[in-house]
């Protein structure tokens, strides 16, 4: 029994070495968001923080359509960069029983 303690206590020291690292990456990765057919693009780290905005002369002649466009691109962005969290979030995790519907990290 006291060596199965010392074994689960190693596993989750290195899955919290393994989510550290993770959570840097992603504070390094940068997705980009689109809409507009590229006109309006939204550079967000995979924490969420906004790098660049680049909109394309040709739509600001519209600001209720620019509005439109640069939501849907800041809506692309978090997609994509949940989508990454979660895949790597995923391997660190792998053979780590969680509770359905329990998220990492807390």
């Amino acid at each position: 029994m006291r060596g199965n303690i010392a074994q689960m206590m190693q596993k989750a020291q290195r899955m919290q070495e393994n989510m550290q690292k993770v959570q840097e990456e992603l504070a390094q990765m940068e997705v980009t968001g689109q809409s507009g057919g590229g006109a309006v693009k939204v550079i967000l780290t995979g924490k969420f923080d906004a790098r660049k905005v680049v909109i394309d002369p040709s739509v600001l002649t519209d600001a209720e359509m620019l509005e439109d466009l640069l939501v849907a691109a800041i809506n692309d962005a978090v997609v994509k960069a949940n989508e990454e969290s979660n895949k790597r979030m995923a391997a660190v995790t792998a053979g780590m029983p969680l509770p359905p519907g329990m998220k990492l990290p807390f």
